[in-house]
């Protein structure tokens, strides 16, 4: 049977199909997001909710003249459809495929490059008044930011809010209400959209609101009406929820239902029309459409945000396969290791506590949530929350362990620079993510954290080889008296046994380790890069008879002067590895000590390897690490060619 999604390969294919033909085409974008992603993995239940809202706002706009912006871009698969991508959708994710957030360079359909949360409002605010400024018509180039209920928890969406209301920017905001963001969403805002999605009719209660209060018998109108406006807007405020936006100077439309094509068509046009701030709140279900989804409550939507590959077949979910009898267990996840450590460190000390911004289980904060939730906290998408909230709890003597990933703590340097470190508070940096986290691509890549932590006074930096060690690091963080900050990996450890709760034992601060003894090369790893540089010292070794000195640096602040200093004295060639930009990053600082402090015969070529200066697209870490040269293999190359270029020695001789 021939889909009429088929014949949309732009936006404006959508205007000349009447509304029965929009829904059913929303339907099709549906089926074809769970077909697809079902097979390659990707963002799943966000899509499926937005399918309807996308048809509509295509329908009406002219896209790209008009702007259509979408918050994070998890949400913006039905959009990427409707817009040119329908026969690549096949490749999101993957390397060399469609990017999974919306990109600028991809298609000119894209308005803002989206990863991180709450964003679009304050794009549209610029995009409008910049339109208004070069002199177009108000009703010529709309601009609609769709942004979901759990992006409304971060500061800066409200920013934009307050600005546009004082300007009267004439700015669409569709507000996706589903509920969730990835895990349930937390805090007075949530509570507040729930009350309204749960009472659709409420809205309506605002109209005549006022006559009916002043027209109360027995006088008690007239007192109503002597009171003033203030009071009145306080017993409305109670039944009328679009008074917070607007109390703002933004008009409120809703709550519509997100999957009635008509309905949504009506609300829009009426707020495109208005030429003001507009916020239309309208109702989705995330995962429309997948039972699983729909119908497995908070629970069920938050396991298929993101749906694995191939776990879907025939419109249904593939059950998960036994491993075999005789299978080898996989190493613990970074995450996980983490979450079980806070358990036991909260058991330890009872000052200790565990901070999310929104990602309870990304952070595998999840099981201190279940094991000790007094000890556990969601600030909700707001990482400058989350450090302002920790620095409190710091002044109080508890010991806050705030876990936001590398790419979303960039959100909050403000709070690091002024209110951590400059303070000297103890709290605990705990960076999930960092390095090259795959499939997310460039937004979520956690590659900067180093060189833009490094520069700060009174902080400590470190990074755990593996995840015994990361149990250590976690332990010296929680008894380090100061800012410091611990960054891990994304993904599995790498198979060594981890430390009995009673073998845990603080590390000496700035102190590095030797791994392996050898000559004229010495490889210096910080975090995952010492593993590189063990797969390269074997490669060295095996391939080439050349035994090459690995350590591990565990801190990137303060150094290991001391055994910087030995290894550029001892060999000619001293290589640093960091999964991280090159520019102000490990190898940097290792550069900078031995430049700093002298010494006579330290006088080692430095190599470093790492991050180039460029951003790394998406793909599988293992392709993107060949990509830019982060391998064993890629590393041992480099070493051969750095000491033959110098010396012209045959290797494996002194």
């Amino acid at each position: 049977m021939t889909r009429i999604l088929d014949r949309i390969d732009r936006p404006q294919d959508l205007h000349g199909l009447t509304e029965e033909q929009l829904a059913q085409v929303a339907q099709e974008v549906r089926e074809h997001i769970i077909d697809t992603v079902g097979e390659i993995g990707g963002h799943f239940g966000a899509n499926l909710g937005t399918c309807e809202l996308a048809v509509a706002l295509h329908s009406l706009l002219d896209s790209p003249r008009d702007k259509i912006l979408w918050d994070v871009g998890h949400q913006a698969y039905p959009h990427k459809i409707l817009t040119g991508r329908r026969d690549e959708l096949h490749t999101i994710r993957q390397y060399g495929g469609l990017a999974p957030f919306c990109a600028t360079f991809e298609s000119e359909h894209d308005i803002m490059g989206a990863g991180h949360a709450s964003t679009s409002i304050g794009y549209g605010v610029g995009l409008k008044e910049g339109m208004l400024l070069r002199g177009q018509k108000p009703q010529v180039g709309k601009v609609a930011a769709v942004i979901g209920d759990g992006s409304m928890t971060g500061g800066v969406a409200f920013e934009a809010i307050h600005q546009a209301g004082g300007l009267g920017t004439p700015l669409v905001v569709v507000l996706n209400d589903n509920g969730m963001s990835i895990s349930p969403n937390v805090g007075a805002l949530s509570r507040y959209f729930n009350r309204v999605r749960l009472h659709p009719k409420l809205w309506h209660a605002r109209e005549g609101m006022e006559k009916n209060l002043v027209d109360l018998p027995g006088g008690l109108g007239a007192a109503i009406e002597k009171l003033g406006p203030q009071f009145k807007e306080s017993i409305k405020a109670f039944w009328a929820p679009g008074l917070l936006w607007e109390e703002l100077d933004w008009a409120y439309m809703g709550v519509i239902d997100g999957h009635d094509v008509r309905a949504l068509r009506l609300a829009l046009k009426q707020a495109f029309a208005a030429e003001r701030p507009v916020v239309v709140h309208v109702a989705t279900v995330k995962g429309k459409g997948f039972a699983p989804a729909e119908e497995g409550g908070l629970e069920g939507m938050e396991q298929w945000h993101a749906a694995k590959p191939k776990s879907i077949a025939n419109g249904s979910p593939v059950a998960a396969k036994p491993a075999p009898a005789d299978a080898k267990p996989a190493p613990p996840q970074y995450t996980k290791v983490f979450g079980d450590a806070m358990v036991e460190e909260v058991r330890r000390d009872r000052r200790v506590v565990g901070i999310t911004a929104a990602m309870n289980s990304g952070t595998g904060l999840n099981i201190l949530q279940k094991a000790e939730p007094k000890h556990y906290f969601d600030v909700g998408i707001a990482e400058q929350q989350a450090l302002l909230f920790a620095s409190g709890l710091a002044l109080e003597g508890v010991k806050p362990v705030a876990a936001i990933y590398s790419t979303f703590l960039q959100r909050a340097y403000d709070q690091i620079v002024h209110d951590i470190c400059l303070q000297e508070l103890n709290v605990v940096l705990a960076m999930d993510r960092a390095g090259l986290v795959g499939d997310d691509g460039p937004t979520h890549h956690g590659v900067f954290d180093i060189a833009y932590l490094r520069s700060l006074p009174n902080i400590v930096c470190m990074a755990p080889r593996d995840e015994a060690m990361l149990r250590h690091m976690l332990r010296t963080a929680l008894l380090h008296d100061g800012p410091i900050a611990l960054r891990y990996p994304r993904g599995e450890g790498v198979g060594v046994p981890l430390p009995a709760p009673e073998e845990i034992r603080p590390i000496e601060i700035g102190r590095g380790e030797v791994l392996r003894e050898g000559t004229r090369v010495a490889l210096l790893g910080y975090g995952t890069g010492v593993q590189k540089a063990l797969d390269a010292a074997d490669r060295l070794r095996d391939e080439h008879g050349l035994e090459v000195t690995v350590a591990d640096a565990r801190f990137a602040k303060p150094i290991d002067l001391e055994l910087a200093t030995r290894l550029a004295t001892d060999h000619e060639l001293l290589v640093t590895l960091e999964e991280g930009v090159l520019a102000g990053g490990f190898g940097s600082a290792v550069w900078e000590a031995l430049n700093e402090h002298p010494t006579p015969g330290a006088d080692a070529r430095i190599l470093r390897i790492g991050v180039p200066d460029r951003y790394i697209t998406h793909g599988k870490p293992a392709l993107l690490h060949e990509e830019i040269g982060f391998t064993g293999e890629a590393v041992a190359r480099r070493v051969l060619e750095a000491i033959g270029a110098s010396t012209g020695t045959p290797v494996g001789t002194a």
